[in-house]
């Protein structure tokens, strides 16, 4: 086996390990969500398969002679690496994102593929040692080939495959060139073992690769950041309801853009209304875009209104123009990106309201939680401009109490709105929380909810703010658990 030949088959082994790992979190994503849990399971899991691989390759290498095996080991790493992609979409419909889960399902999928893969080091290893003399040599040369590996395949997958090409197709890919290496290590090495192997791992590929692609995937459209799906409302033939990641994002009414279907909309529109009361226009900031339900709301309801509003995946933006009814207008612009670096380009004291929609999974994006990022919206607004924030919680309210200290270090004045079992912490969804520096017209925001039918709470008393955030932390660059604080341990 010539030295330039162990090197590559390192590179590319180690770099596949890579590969299926920064590839895990959009298979999973669907299922599972995009969490801190969901990255920790999943590296959790590949450094398992890292380890068990690399110390049972090394003593498999020294019980036989490891020529024969190298190249059905790589070849099975491709086999496994395509099965990924069935394992997930059989057993992720049944997961439910909780830590066991998670890692079970991260196990399931990627732990043998890393194993296998990460066996081939040590086998190239007592290939390429001749004496005990060049042991350091060869070995030094092997790993920084496959640390070089692992390098590139991160930088290439993060930002090339992921951006460019849907997830599916990346991982058969992968498999097949896995495959197609071992059969030239099978040739190079003077084609060892049975032939009749080899063309078991042909069909195996080929079978593995059906799979995959038969297998029915979960999005509309796969993107960057998210498995995006649009469906039709049974019972409203014009509404639409987008799902990413499997999780309900934005409802739309194609026909009617001052339908509000979820709740926390009715309830910013009720924060709407009581700040600027019938058609007065309002400047308002979007963090978040989803479906545009709020901004499409804006429009109608208070013609000449302006919306900026920052969403983080152009896809969805491309999705909400070809199948949510957004038509660009001049008072509405987006700009895609993450809207705390795009915030900053906003001129001080232009926005009477600015409301926060993000999200990652159930969770919003940690860094649009914190102190700091609440001292730019503040920045932002106008005096006597609102913040009012969507956000999801349960169980303990650990989340949502910890994002109200963060409001009220930065806000004179904030308020919680959701319904009374919501905020008493008997039930979970959704909270709005509002903030500002003048006092809010939480009468108003009563008796605009009152008008719909709905007896929302709206806790804006100070002693009974502070009984809700009770011994909660404020939120900072430095300290901001949101996923923990969400689903506590």
């Amino acid at each position: 086996m010539t030295s330039r030949l162990a090197s590559f088959t390192v590179f590319v082994a180690s770099g596949a390990v890579l590969v299926l790992e920064i590839l895990a979190g959009r298979l999973l994503a669907p299922y599972i969500g995009v969490t801190l849990q969901t990255f920790t399971g999943i590296i959790g899991v590949v450094l398992t398969g890292i380890a068990g691989g690399t110390f049972l390759g090394g003593r498999l290498a020294d019980r036989r002679d490891p020529r024969p095996l190298l190249p059905f080991v790589v070849a099975a790493g491709g086999v496994l690496a395509v099965l990924t992609v069935p394992l997930i979409r059989l057993f992720g419909p049944s997961a439910d994102g909780a830590i066991g889960s998670i890692v079970l399902l991260a196990s399931v999928s990627f732990l043998l593929p890393s194993a296998v893969l990460s066996a081939v080091t040590p086998m190239v290893v007592k290939i390429c040692l001749a004496t005990v003399d060049e042991t350091g040599r060869v070995v030094g040369r092997l790993s920084a080939m496959g640390t070089a590996g692992s390098l590139v395949a991160v930088f290439v997958t993060g930002f090339v495959f992921v951006a460019t090409f849907p997830t599916t197709p990346v991982v058969i890919a992968l498999g097949v060139g896995l495959v197609a290496l071992g059969f030239a290590l099978w040739l190079s090495l003077g084609r060892p073992g049975d032939r009749r192997a080899v063309a078991a791992t042909l069909v195996a590929v080929v079978a593995s690769s059906g799979f995959a692609l038969a297998a029915p995937g979960p999005c509309d459209v796969e993107s960057t950041y998210f498995c995006a799906e649009v469906r039709v409302d049974p019972d409203r033939p014009t509404g639409r309801v987008l799902l990413l990641d499997s999780l309900r994002n934005s409802y739309v009414d194609l026909a009617d853009p001052t339908h509000l279907e979820f709740g926390y909309t009715q309830i910013l529109g009720d924060v709407v209304e009581a700040l600027a009361p019938g058609t007065r226009t309002l400047d308002a900031v979007h963090v978040g875009g989803g479906g545009f339900t709020m901004p499409r709301y804006l429009e109608a309801t208070r013609p000449g209104s302006t919306n900026v509003v920052f969403e983080l995946d152009p896809s969805v933006v491309e999705l909400a123009e070809d199948r949510l009814g957004l038509v660009p207008t001049p008072t509405t612009t987006v700009r895609t990106g993450d809207a705390r670096v795009h915030l900053r380009a906003l001129d001080p004291a232009s926005a009477d309201l600015v409301i926060g929609d993000a999200f990652g999974g159930e969770a919003v994006p940690w860094h649009l939680t914190t102190r700091e990022f609440v001292e730019q919206i503040r920045a932002t607004l106008r005096p006597g401009g609102v913040y009012a924030l969507n956000l999801i919680d349960g169980g303990p309210l650990g989340f949502v109490r910890a994002e109200v200290a963060t409001l009220r270090d930065v806000f004179a004045h904030v308020a919680v709105v959701a319904p009374a079992a919501r905020i008493a912490g008997d039930e979970g969804g959704n909270f709005v929380v509002v903030a500002s520096d003048a006092p809010l017209p939480t009468d108003a925001i009563r008796t605009a909810n009152a008008a719909r039918g709905d007896d929302d709470q709206v806790l804006d008393d100070p002693a009974g703010i502070d009984a809700f955030v009770g011994d909660a932390r404020v939120l900072t660059d430095e300290f901001a658990p949101v996923d923990q604080l969400i689903t506590p341990v």
